[in-house]
Formats: structure tokens, sequence, C-alpha cells
């Protein structure tokens, strides 16, 4: 469960970062914001140049050259995973940074993505402690590795909404 103070998971607490225009019950693209809610697990992708499979849950899959992420409402896979040359606005996911060397991908408006309700809020590595994101829940990433050693597809991300 989301706080003010962090991330409350199997009884620890792990500061982390979310979207620039704080927690949004109305989530849209674009806004900066996490969207409230009750979200789950249903994804993941690594980086295989720098994490090794075992520090990742099984079932991530390895990001390779040309992975990206919809993020266009005019586009059919909009809030999807999607492979280059992709002829609408996009999301590299294999970044030279290492925000995400690992991706948890959260159900935010997936499957059936509504156009303009907001695309992919994923949980991945922080840019630096106290930067927000554009909407997803960043951690340093020896907590995220933490985390996705112990969670499992299906796993929830309660995000309540707090002033």
């Amino acid at each position: 469960m989301l706080s003010p103070t962090g991330l409350l998971f199997r009884g620890r607490r792990f500061a982390c970062t979310i979207g620039r225009g704080g927690i949004s019950r109305d989530k849209r693209e674009g806004d900066g914001a996490t969207p409230f809610g009750l979200h789950h697990i249903v994804g993941g992708f690594y980086r295989p140049d720098r994490l090794a499979r075992a520090d990742v849950p099984a079932w991530a899959e390895p990001l390779i050259p040309g992975d990206l992420w919809s993020d266009d409402s005019r586009d059919p896979a909009y809030n999807s995973h999607v492979r280059a040359p992709h002829g609408f606005s996009h999301e590299d996911l294999r970044r030279s940074d290492p925000q995400y060397d690992l991706v948890l991908v959260t159900d935010w408006n997936w499957p059936d993505a509504t156009p303009c309700r907001g695309s992919a809020i994923f949980l991945h590595s922080w840019r630096r402690p106290g930067w927000p994101t554009a909407g997803c829940v960043a951690f340093a990433q020896p907590d995220l590795l933490w985390i996705a050693r112990r969670i499992r597809h299906g796993t929830r991300l309660i995000v309540p909404y707090f002033a």
C-alpha cells in the first residue's frame, strides 16, 4: 500500500516517488499523476545486459532494442508494448539510464485501454530520491529488486487518495 511516507510491503516501508501531478481520481494522459485505486502487477520487463535473470521475477520478459510502449491515444495499440518502428508517439523501454532496467507493469487502463485515460503506470527505479515521475511509482533500484523477488503476477498495488 502506498502512503505519504512510502510503500508498505511485507512489513517494510520503502521510500518511493510518485507522479509530479500527485495522486489523481481522474487520471488523464500527460497529467503526470499517479492514479488512485487498486492496481495489479500484470507483467514486467528487464534489461538482461544489466540484471541477472535470478534477480527478477520468472515471468519478467527481457527487453531488447526496439521495445517501446505506446502512449498515443490515437494509436490502436495505445497503452501496450509495441516494437519499433512505430508510427505513433511512444516511450522507449530500453533506456540508456537505469530507470527501466526493471519495469513492473500495472493493469492501469489495461488491457482494454480507454483513449486519454493515461498509459503505463510502471514500478521502476527512480532518477534520484524525491524526483517525481510522470505518473509511475519509483524506488531505489535495490529496493525495487527486493520487492520484485517477492511478488508474483497479480500482486496488488493499492494507491489511496491522500492530499
